[in-house]
Order: structure tokens, then C-alpha cells, then sequence
């Protein structure tokens, strides 16, 4: 592509001519990362992916977990999951913490060197003994096994997710621990009948985030975002896939 694409729909998309702050998501990010080619045609050329079904279950749970951790929150107390997984925190009261778990605003960070406003929303946040904040993501789901570690290919985005925000907190000039925790929340289908309630068992899982890749991966997606050329695909994108599908059998 020599020219640039004029789209119909030009709100929210990257100029490179503008001198704003250009605002980033951490999903956004992550859609770089599985294509450059996708992530392209939704920033800049304004041609995102269809979306996905609502996990209007998972909101529910997600929404649930947050007002039962809000209460302790009030009382300055540990969740009875924490005691038993021996952490020694407690969830932190904090002026930003509702606007950092706010979809539309989350933790802010202006990368000065691309001018991008990245920002993530995260779901809670404790702090231990030494000062540290703890940056916790809920997760929901229904599988016949144990879930007690983050072992699968597909969880490796989950563990991206973590060290981003992490990295958003620590760019706001706070310490963080570098372990994170997933309350994990398995929906149970071995019981007898369903009465209208769907009970879960429920672990925590730790995780030693690293976030030394984000600084790259920043200035390799705003590079891309620069170009006036639409890059590759993802070698395992489905979408490309499709769509290249589609113009082999259209002509």
C-alpha cells in the first residue's frame, strides 16, 4: 500500500500528523502482538475485528468479586482466600483505585518518547507489609480440572495483561511487588442439580510478572502505527486467515 487510506470512520484512530496524545489500551497492545496486520487496520485505518460475543457471566462474576473484596476493603481486612493461601496483604484503599478499575480510564501512563497515552483497567489491588502494590486480575471459567497455575498457551495473553499493569503503576511512580495474583474462579459442574445456582471453586494463582518486554514492544507498535504501509499478518492469525480466505475464492 503506497497511499494512505482514507477511512469513513476516522474518530479515535491515529494520525500520524497529530500532536495530541494518542490514547492506547492495553488490549490494544495485545492485539499488536498476536497481528501487527490487525492491529494496523484498527488504529489507523479504522477496520477492527468483529467483535466477539459478551461473557455476560464472567461480567457477573467479575462485578460480584469486586463487592465482596470492596467490603473488606472498607474494614482494612484480608479476604478469607488470602489467609489461606498464606498472602499477606490486605486490598487497599486508594484515591485513584476506582477510577484505575474504570474500563473507560484505568491507570494512565504518557510514554513520552511516542507520545502515546496507554492505559489499562484493572480489576483489584492489595498492598503488603513493605508497601507494595499487588496488582489482581478476577478470571472466570468452567473447565473439569483443577485450575492451580497458568500452564496453557492461550494464558499466556493473561499473563501479559498483569505485567502491563504492573508496569502502568510502577510508571505512576509507585512500588510494585512483582508477584500478582489471579483469583481463579472454576464453575462447577459435578453437582447433583442446578437449583438455579452455579457454585465455583476458587484458587489463587501467583505470578512473577516481568515487564521488562513492554518499553520494545511500545516503540515497535508506534513505529507501525507511523508506517504508511499495512505490514504482515500474524503467522497464526484467524482473521487474516479468513479474509485472505474470502479475495482467494472472490477473485
Amino acid at each position: 500500500m503506497s497511499n494512505y487510506y482514507i477511512p469513513k470512520r476516522t474518530r479515535n484512530l491515529y494520525c500520524p500528523k497529530s500532536s495530541a496524545p494518542f490514547k492506547l489500551s492495553r488490549s490494544k497492545i495485545e492485539l499488536f502482538m498476536q497481528c501487527a496486520k490487525c492491529f494496523y487496520l484498527d488504529r489507523r485505518l479504522g477496520v477492527g475485528r468483529p467483535p466477539g460475543f459478551p461473557f455476560a457471566l464472567n461480567n457477573a462474576v467479575d462485578f460480584l468479586l469486586k463487592k465482596e473484596f470492596d467490603l473488606l476493603r472498607q474494614e482494612g481486612v484480608a479476604h478469607p482466600l488470602m489467609k489461606k493461601y498464606g498472602v499477606d496483604a490486605v486490598p487497599i484503599e486508594h484515591e485513584m483505585f476506582n477510577e484505575w478499575r474504570n474500563n473507560f480510564k484505568g491507570v494512565q501512563y504518557h510514554h513520552p518518547a511516542t507520545n502515546l497515552l496507554i492505559f489499562g483497567a484493572i480489576d483489584d489491588l492489595w498492598q503488603n507489609p513493605q508497601g507494595e502494590y499487588i496488582v489482581v486480575d478476577y478470571k472466570a471459567t468452567s473447565k473439569n480440572e483443577e485450575i492451580v497455575a497458568l500452564n496453557k498457551g492461550w494464558q499466556d495473553g493473561y499473563k501479559r495483561q498483569m505485567e502491563i499493569y504492573q508496569w502502568l503503576i510502577r510508571q505512576n511512580g509507585f512500588k510494585v511487588s512483582n508477584t500478582g495474583y489471579f483469583v481463579y474462579c472454576n464453575g462447577k459442574t459435578d453437582t447433583e442439580k442446578f437449583d438455579g445456582r452455579l457454585e465455583f471453586d476458587i484458587t489463587l494463582i501467583p505470578y512473577d510478572g516481568d515487564d521488562s518486554w513492554i518499553e520494545g514492544i511500545v516503540k515497535d507498535l508506534h513505529a507501525c502505527l507511523n508506517s504508511i504501509s499495512i505490514p504482515q499478518s500474524g503467522k497464526d492469525c484467524d482473521f487474516c486467515a479468513y479474509r485472505e480466505a474470502v479475495e482467494e475464492v472472490s477473485g
